[in-house]
C-alpha cells in the first residue's frame, strides 16, 4: 500500500487507515507495522524520482503546469530537504507527489531524498501507531458503521478515478 500511496496513484490516508487498523488490531506488531509503511512509502517515492527524472524539466512543466512551474521552483529551490520532510509529515491534500517529483527533477541526489522521506514517514507512522494504540478500538467501532463502509467505498471509486487521470497525465509524453 505505501509503495501505491507514494507513488503516480491517488489513495489519500490509504497507509495512514491501514497502519491504524492493523496497530489498533494487532499492537504487537506496531513496529514492522511502521517499519514496512516507511518503506513501501520510499520505495513508491523511488519509483516516482526516477520517473521524473527522465521526464525532465521539460515535462514535469506539462504536468504540473506553465502556471504552477515557476511557482514550485522558486518555493523550493535550496529547500529541497525541508520540502520533503514537510512532504513526508504533511497529511493528504499536501502534495506529497508534486514535490517529491519537482526536487528530482531538480539533481537533488535521490538517495538524500530517499533518506529524508524514509525518516519523515516513519516519524509520521509512528506517531499515528501511538494514537492507534490509545483511540484504535474507537475507530475501528466507527468504520465497521454501515454508512462508514459506504462512505469508504464512494471514496474508493474515486480514487480509482483519480488514480486513472494521474496514471494518464504523467504518461502522457510532452510532444
Amino acid at each position: 500500500m505505501g509503495v501505491l500511496d507514494s507513488s503516480f496513484l491517488v489513495l489519500p490516508f490509504g497507509n495512514d487507515l491501514l497502519v491504524l487498523a492493523l496497530v489498533a488490531q494487532h499492537p504487537d506488531g506496531t513496529p514492522w507495522y511502521v517499519l514496512s509503511a516507511a518503506c513501501g512509502s520510499t520505495i513508491g517515492a523511488a519509483i516516482l524520482a526516477i520517473v521524473s527524472r527522465k521526464l525532465g524539466e521539460e515535462g514535469l512543466r506539462k504536468i504540473v503546469g506553465e502556471k504552477r512551474y515557476p511557482k514550485l521552483k522558486r518555493r523550493i529551490g535550496n529547500h529541497s530537504a525541508a520540502a520533503v520532510a514537510v512532504a513526508g509529515l504533511a497529511p493528504p491534500p499536501f502534495p506529497f507527489t508534486t514535490v517529491i517529483a519537482v526536487v528530482s527533477v531538480f539533481d537533488n541526489s535521490l538517495w538524500r531524498i530517499l533518506l529524508i522521506n524514509f525518516v519523515t514517514r516513519a516519524a509520521r507512522f509512528t506517531v499515528l501507531s501511538l494514537l492507534a494504540l490509545k483511540f484504535g478500538k474507537q475507530v475501528l467501532g466507527i468504520a465497521k458503521s454501515t454508512p462508514f463502509e459506504w462512505g469508504m467505498a464512494v471514496f474508493i471509486a474515486a480514487c480509482v478515478v483519480a488514480s486513472g487521470f494521474s496514471i494518464w497525465h504523467w504518461l502522457r509524453r510532452p510532444r
